[in-house]
């Protein structure tokens, strides 16, 4: 009896399992590219949109700093305390691992104490600006996933411009400005993200919030990526397909949200007053000890890995895509134009696959027996491309274009575009009997489709 009870609850859990994992989380991890289904034609793959998960981008980063030789130690020199302003006997030493603080300590691991850190030369040329930029590369596209966070050690700087790339640093935009006084700094009334909407959150806008010296905590500044998804996916972000539809729809939505590179721009560090004061000059320099960057390689939606091979990240393509960002159709599968995956419908989005071409469906290579079904390429939706058109996309083997939706094939083939024989699933393979009949409907099927157009018929 337990043995029996026991068999009914594997069987029930197995047939469980079994239908759950084709239907992704319903707040659209889209995390599965495609699974098997089973239909009236045997096995096929239903294709759904995917995306690698989010990460830790640090990892990956390139930093460069311009000026080359704005890092302190090299000539080794003196600067003043964090705690204390006027405490001015720390040294920097660039040939002493113990007092060199190098760019790569800004992505170090963190929670040691006391903390390590990047440390800029001192103002020492003031009134000259004492001027850094801060270059983050990945040479690849990314999609940031929660917020940019900075930790000063030396008290936030007094002017700071984040800025992007989306074309590896070609050509820059801001994302946000930092100042004590931000219509002083920059022209531009104070502003934060909680004055924001849905309509105004591709707003650039300048902060106060983040710019107070040498005040208690304050180290650390923000730029809000929650905050602004907080407008379409709610104060905690559950609603996510809402999130997922307008990043669909709005590319300049998708857009704010993707970069190649970050550049931090420090313009003015911090002073803690109104003046600077001019005996005291090694008081003033940058220092960062931490930046995180989370968020995931663009794929286009067609990936779900993503690798790091020649010291860059590459996606691991999917639905017969290729490339850095899976943006084009792999030879043999440009049987219609490439597209992004899309979000909508959710939980399982569209994939958008490459189809295979029209001088390789014929032959369709071993390796993927297994096509799409139709229903996977929603191409009844006005803005996909079509199965068979009776142009480019023909149906094989006699088979009838319906609506530009399906083939409706002849009894002896299947497939998409009726390019493969029936018999082919049968136990026996395909006799030459039974490859003879198929063949031998053709000029029938040929004479009846002719016969049809001009208006006649076989009776």
């Amino acid at each position: 009896m337990y043995l029996s009870r026991f068999l009914s609850l594997h069987a029930l859990w197995v047939t469980v399992s079994s239908v759950m994992q084709h239907y992704p989380s319903v707040w659209g991890h889209y995390d599965v590219c495609k699974t098997q289904i089973y239909t009236e034609e045997g096995k096929v793959w239903d294709y759904m949109a995917c995306q690698p998960e989010a990460r830790d981008m640090i990892k990956y980063v390139k930093v460069t700093l311009d000026p080359p030789d704005i890092t302190c130690g090299d000539p080794p020199e003196t600067f003043c305390a964090m705690g204390n302003p006027y405490m001015c006997n720390n040294e920097c030493d660039a040939s002493t691992q113990e007092l060199a603080h190098p760019p790569e300590l800004m992505f170090d691991v963190e929670g040691r104490h006391p903390s390590t850190f990047w440390q800029s030369t001192t103002w020492k040329d003031y009134p000259k600006p004492l001027h850094v930029n801060i270059t983050l590369s990945w040479n690849k596209t990314i999609e940031l996933t929660d917020n940019i966070v900075i930790t000063f050690e030396s008290g936030r700087p007094d002017q700071m411009i984040l800025e992007k790339s989306l074309d590896y640093g070609r050509t820059w935009q801001p994302y946000q400005y930092y100042a004590i006084d931000c219509l002083d700094a920059f022209h531009m009334d104070p502003k934060s993200v909680r004055d924001l909407s849905q309509h105004t959150v591709l707003e650039i806008i300048c902060t106060e919030e983040y710019s107070t010296g040498y005040m208690t905590n304050s180290k650390i500044i923000h730029f809000e990526i929650k905050d602004r998804f907080a407008f379409f996916a709610g104060p905690r972000l559950h609603n996510m397909a809402s999130l997922y539809g307008q990043l669909d729809t709005t590319k300049k939505l998708r857009d704010f949200f993707t970069i190649t590179d970050l550049r931090i721009r420090l313009l003015r560090p911090a002073t803690g007053e109104i003046y600077v004061d001019e005996q005291h000059l090694a008081r003033y320099f940058y220092a960062i000890s931490d930046i995180r960057v989370y968020g995931r390689c663009k794929c286009n939606l067609h990936a779900t890995g993503c690798k790091e091979e020649n010291k860059r990240l590459l996606c691991e393509c999917e639905h017969n895509t290729t490339g850095p960002d899976c943006g084009k159709c792999k030879k043999n599968y440009q049987g219609r134009p490439w597209s992004p995956g899309s979000y909508l419908p959710i939980p399982k989005g569209t994939a958008n696959i490459c189809i295979p071409s029209i001088s390789s469906i014929g032959n369709p290579p071993k390796f993927d027996r297994i096509w799409p079904n139709i229903s996977s390429l929603e191409v009844s939706k006005p803005n996909q491309a079509n199965v068979c058109d009776n142009e480019l996309l023909h149906c094989q083997n006699g088979g009838t274009c319906i609506n530009n939706v399906r083939c409706q094939c002849p009894p002896a083939y299947t497939g998409i575009l009726c390019e493969k024989l029936k018999c082919e699933r049968d136990p026996g393979g395909c006799s030459q009997n039974s490859g003879q009949g198929a063949i031998s409907h053709r000029p029938l099927l040929l004479l009846t489709a002719l016969l049809g157009a001009t208006g006649l018929c076989i009776c």
